[in-house]
Formats: structure tokens, C-alpha cells, sequence
């Protein structure tokens, strides 16, 4: 796992050290008025240089991909991620779930579960937020966010 410092930027912003289970060294600074820089640490230098800036949009884009909102990995048939009580996990729907075939509004995601279904992922498609109109169909990924009891019930309702 990877260890990761925060500290504040008195009218800047913040800054995140970052150095990962490959040794790499990196540093995010989030500025207030929303644009991202990311700085990469040279050992042979011992300098700390600029990759790239990014606006807000572009990082938050960026984000999504990262997380693989975008693209899944074939290997990670399932996956969660814990920001202290949310959890965002990816579930692939089988032809089998009696979810299938039915819309988000009927199956009454929310109302029932307290659990969002932030994406909806199949083959080359991605649905970012969808509605209650959506219908889920087999082999279609879905990207759910909520506390673990949430998305329990939620996997409840799909199975």
C-alpha cells in the first residue's frame, strides 16, 4: 500500500506526498480555485519537478480512469474501494440475477437500499450517473457507491 502525507498550503491549497509500493516518489497540490498540479521527485537530481497541470474537469477525468470507471482490467471481475463509511464497489450482472431485465426506477434501487449506482459499464459503453429508466442486462458491470449494509442489500435485490 502506498503512503501518502497531506499538509495544508496556507492560500494555496493542499499538497499530497505520495510515494507508492514501487518506490516512486509523486506530489499532488490541489489548489483552491480547483486546478490540480502533479510534480514527480527525480532521485538523481534530488529535485522535484512539474509533469503536468490539470483543471478541475480534466482531473476529475482523469480520476475516473484511474478508478476504472472507463475500463475494467479483465482480471478485476469484482473490486471495492472504502473512503471510511462509503464504499464504491464494481458487480457484474449474470443472466441468472433477478435484477435483470428491469429498470434502476423499478427495482426502486435507492428507495430500497440506500445504495447509488454510479456507472453502468458494457463492452464499449459507459453510462455515467444512469437514470431510473436504465435497464440492466446481463454482462453489464455496475459501478455502486454506499455504506457496506447498502450495497448489500442492493446485491440482494440484483441476485
Amino acid at each position: 500500500m502506498s503512503i501518502v502525507r497531506e499538509s495544508d498550503l496556507i492560500g494555496i491549497g493542499k499538497k499530497y506526498q505520495i510515494e507508492t509500493e514501487a518506490g516512486d516518489h509523486m506530489v499532488v497540490v490541489i489548489h483552491d480555485d480547483g486546478r490540480r498540479e502533479l510534480y514527480r521527485h527525480d532521485d538523481e537530481e534530488s529535485e522535484t519537478h512539474c509533469v503536468m497541470t490539470l483543471s478541475d474537469e480534466e482531473s476529475r477525468q482523469v480520476a475516473g480512469i484511474l478508478g476504472g470507471l472507463s475500463y475494467k482490467p479483465k482480471a478485476l471481475e469484482t473490486i471495492e474501494v472504502a473512503l471510511d463509511d462509503l464504499r464504491i464497489e464494481w458487480y457484474k450482472v449474470e443472466k441468472s440475477n433477478d435484477g435483470v431485465n428491469k429498470s434502476i426506477g423499478q427495482l426502486e434501487v435507492r428507495q430500497r437500499t440506500g445504495a447509488s449506482i454510479i456507472a453502468a459499464i458494457r463492452e464499449d459503453e459507459t453510462i455515467i450517473n444512469p437514470g431510473p429508466d436504465y435497464v440492466i442486462v446481463p454482462g453489464t458491470t455496475l459501478v455502486i457507491a454506499g455504506k457496506q449494509k447498502n450495497i448489500k442489500l442492493l446485491k440482494e435485490i440484483l441476485l
